[in-house]
């Protein structure tokens, strides 16, 4: 798939570097980079459960996820 995307300089510059150290085009490295962004399971698509950030929110919840869901959609009545 071909794709168009625009970058900060700051990031050019990065991935330029990491390009050169590792000797790859820059189409090597923005797919490297969306591989480590987005790391599948098989064939079976994304693995979130295996990111190191899945779930870290459950022990800060009081309330389970569709109660917290509706009580911000009443905030917006």
């Amino acid at each position: 798939m071909r794709t168009i995307v625009d970058l900060p300089e700051t990031q050019i510059k990065a991935l330029d570097t990491y390009r050169k150290r590792e000797g790859i085009s820059r189409a090597e490295a923005v797919r490297r980079a969306v591989e480590a962004f987005v790391p599948t399971h098989g064939k079976g698509g994304p693995d979130f459960a295996a990111h190191p950030a899945f779930g870290s929110s459950k022990r800060y919840r009081k309330e389970d996820s569709v109660k917290t869901v509706r009580r911000l959609r009443e905030e917006w009545r």
